[in-house]
């Protein structure tokens, strides 16, 4: 879960952005949430802050997290796709998408997408360096079309080809002077007929305004959360064809094992969708 600031020439050649540490980022709170080390003080004093006004939030983005596993399976699995372009990675946390991905089909191809230096050191670290399946792309959420046509997504994913596209946990952090849905369009006219979106986006429907001041939290860091309701989620599919059981909860989305009675709702939708024709 990241921002989607920032950026790099779409040449690639650019001059990365600096690492900001005197603010908490999102992807670093993330990671610290999911009980990483690769975060600094500023982060984790955001995040017990966030922990503090919204208790759920360690079981949240560990539930994130496995929707996540769990769609990756489904779409490289029964619908049959080798590559991946994953947006907003945020820091790696082990299994990553492309060793999910690759435990089914070792040939995919995955493109990681993140605006945070340290995320993109990270993520080069876990690669071999004769990996030619895998690129990271310092780039912003934002400006899609420079995504799509950085050249270091060009190398790994063929557009001609169907695509799963990852949102996961990231189009929360566009607010709606960003236009949200006009970036995902882009985004998906550019994928051919049998690709998938794999989305998963923060909602207050559960917990209603109970959660707003957790949301606050986020006004103090490099990007705000913006939480939306079912319906305003949901837009974001399009005319797309929902896999069952459509948008839910991250928790409700083909579960793997039986729901616990000690974990509390969690804030979070969560679907994955084919594009037809």
């Amino acid at each position: 879960m990241t921002s989607p600031h920032g950026g790099e020439a779409a040449d690639g050649v650019g001059t990365s952005p600096a690492i900001d540490t005197s603010k908490p980022h999102p992807a670093r709170m993330y990671d610290y949430l999911l009980g990483g080390k690769d975060n600094y003080e500023v982060d984790q004093e955001a995040a017990e802050r966030f922990i503090r006004t919204a208790p759920e939030a360690r079981a949240a983005v560990r539930a994130n997290r496995r929707f996540m596993h769990r769609a990756v399976r489904h779409v490289v699995g029964e619908g049959g796709v080798r590559q991946i372009l994953d947006i907003g990675t945020g820091l790696p946390t082990e299994p990553n998408v492309h060793q999910v991905a690759r435990a089914i089909a070792p040939g995919t191809r995955v493109a990681y997408v993140d605006n945070d230096p340290i995320v993109s050191a990270h993520s080069r670290s876990l690669l071999d360096d004769d990996d030619d399946r895998t690129s990271v792309v310092l780039a912003d959420l934002r400006e899609p079309r420079t995504v799509l046509d950085h050249p270091d997504v060009r190398r790994v994913i063929d557009f001609d080809e169907p695509v799963a596209l990852l949102l996961v946990a990231v189009l929360h952090f566009l607010t709606e002077e960003d236009d949200p849905d006009a970036v995902v369009a882009t985004l998906l006219d550019a994928l051919p007929a049998g690709s998938h979106l794999v989305l998963s986006h923060a909602t207050l429907d559960v917990h209603e305004q109970a959660r707003a001041e957790a949301v606050n939290v986020y006004r103090s860091a490099t990007a705000s959360m913006n939480p939306r309701g079912h319906d305003r989620v949901l837009g974001f599919f399009g005319d797309l064809a929902l896999a069952e059981p459509g948008l839910v909860l991250v928790p409700d989305w083909r579960p793997d094992e039986p729901p616990r009675p000690d974990v509390p709702p969690i804030g979070i939708y969560g679907g994955v969708a084919r594009k037809g024709g």
